[in-house]
């Protein structure tokens, strides 16, 4: 596993893939939140937020307002790296594509409308095959 940080090297390394399913942020209120196996948990201010597999919010009881599609940049990005969120959201806004980003230790994650994931795929591959180009 080699950890880039430079930015062009993040880019021309992400190599996008769309995850199967729809994810919710939710709040998660008083409830037991552990139980429900979320992808992503954050404590905010306001208290609990969560990432759920959209089946695991309905079931819950959770309103589903904007189901999201998960896209994985599969490039070890380093933690104090700059220039991969920045390039990344650019690009999808510059298509009219919201984006929420995740960045966990390996990886960062990308939440956009599910459906426009296709969409953001393609923009984000585009991104990276520019990043590549002589």
């Amino acid at each position: 596993m080699q950890v880039v940080s430079n930015a062009r090297e993040m880019i021309a390394g992400m190599t996008p893939d769309l995850k199967l399913g729809e994810y919710v942020f939710c709040a998660a209120g008083d409830r037991d939140w552990a139980v429900l196996n979320p992808l992503a948990m954050f404590r905010e201010a306001e208290g609990v937020s969560l990432i759920l597999e959209r089946g695991v919010a309905e079931a819950a009881g959770f309103p589903v307002v904007a189901p999201m599609a998960l896209i994985t940049l599969n490039v070890y990005s380093a933690l104090d790296g700059v220039g991969l969120t920045a390039a990344v959201a650019t690009a999808l806004a510059n298509g009219g594509i919201a984006c929420n980003m995740v960045a966990a230790l390996n990886h960062d994650h990308v939440f956009v409308p599910a459906d426009r994931a296709d969409e953001a795929v393609a923009i984000l591959r585009a991104l990276q095959d520019a990043a590549n180009a002589p």
